[in-house]
């Protein structure tokens, strides 16, 4: 299996995703999204006990890439419909994986960036690593990820996390719990191993169900929020503030925002 995105290779415990559009920051694109879900597909049918996602070069994930970003623009109601439905394609295949998936976070994660990351079972980050939901700043909103961040971080966090829209250093993203640890960058993938041993030394049928519990719990509020926020995702691409605020940040100005 070939991927124009990313690498994917296996140890024999573990799955080690790589995002690999370093010239990019590794941002996300339709084709990174199809390549991650078909790895992940692959990682479901090895033998591997769980599975590490991390970076190539010095980003984890910048988040939407920039020609994704200025497409978004001219597209249609049902076409950011459709696009928004990917991307929360994605974030649940994350969060339902049915084996332990650990985030290596490498350097800066922002906007989906970090989204991946909030969806990811633990995350590992380094001191330099930089977090952040970015979205409103330029007049979006990171919808899909509000439904799963709450449930991970609890309402209070997710709400500073979701409004400020600041960035936010390590040690600060641990204390509010978007990362487990901070490890130095020549221990992080040692480290993602170590815990991918403690995995593999449990029992598949209980991870499996104890995954699925969590995950599960109640499924039908899940669907009803994931479905409003992928509505609500595809409206705010339609407000003069997310106009106003693609092309401040396209021509790097501070945005007039409308009363």
């Amino acid at each position: 299996m070939t991927f124009k995105t990313l690498l994917l290779s296996f140890e024999p415990t573990a799955a080690i995703v790589t995002l690999n559009r370093p010239e990019k920051r590794n941002a996300i694109s339709l084709e990174l999204i199809e390549d991650l879900l078909r790895a992940l597909d692959a990682c479901e049918r090895s033998a591997a006990r769980a599975v590490i996602l991390t970076g190539a070069g010095k980003a984890f994930c910048s988040g939407m890439d920039l020609e994704m970003l200025k497409a978004i623009s001219t597209q249609s109601h049902d076409e950011n419909l459709a696009d928004s439905r990917k991307m929360a394609g994605l974030f649940r295949r994350l969060y339902e994986f049915p084996r332990p998936v650990i985030a290596a976070v490498n350097g800066p994660a922002i906007a989906g960036g970090c989204g991946m990351v909030s969806v990811c079972d633990l995350a590992l980050a380094v001191p330099e690593a930089k977090f952040g939901y970015t979205e409103a700043r330029v007049g979006f909103i990171p919808a899909l990820v509000s439904v799963y961040l709450v449930r991970m971080v609890g309402e209070r966090v997710a709400r500073e996390l979701l409004l400020a829209g600041r960035i936010y250093d390590a040690a600060e993203a641990l204390r509010l719990g978007l990362v487990n640890e901070i490890v130095s960058a020549d221990k992080l993938m040692a480290r993602a191993r170590e815990l991918v041993q403690i995995f593999a030394e449990s029992s598949p049928a209980s991870l499996l169900a104890a995954k699925r519990l969590m995950t599960s719990m109640p499924l039908s509020d899940l669907n009803a929020a994931l479905e409003q926020a992928v509505e609500e995702n595809a409206r705010i691409r339609t407000t003069a503030d997310f106009r106003e605020g693609l092309s401040s940040f396209l021509e790097k100005r501070k945005p007039k925002w409308s009363p």
